[in-house]
């Protein structure tokens, strides 16, 4: 897959057959307004994909396993940092 194009809306609009041509041919094509992205236009099995994946807040919470990208160290191997005292 290529890299995302940018297509100004003006472009967008007066080229749409060309701009879904790209999309089905080389993936998602971005659409910007005044130089902002804004849009994306992506083939439909991707967008499929995209929206069966999500979950909700319920199926988030009750997932088995850790819900973390970090390891938490052994407990008592944590080093202590010493008080002051004043």
């Amino acid at each position: 897959m290529s890299p995302v194009k940018t297509w100004p809306v003006q472009d967008a609009k007066a080229r749409f057959s060309e701009l879904l041509d790209t999309c089905l041919v080389h993936g998602p094509q971005m659409i910007s307004r005044r130089g902002v992205p804004e849009a994306v236009l992506a083939p439909l099995g991707q967008w499929q994909q995209l929206v069966s994946q999500q979950k909700t807040l319920k199926e988030l919470l009750l997932v088995s396993g850790g819900r973390y990208d970090f390891d938490l160290p052994e407990r008592g191997q944590q080093t202590h940092r010493e008080i002051e005292v004043f």
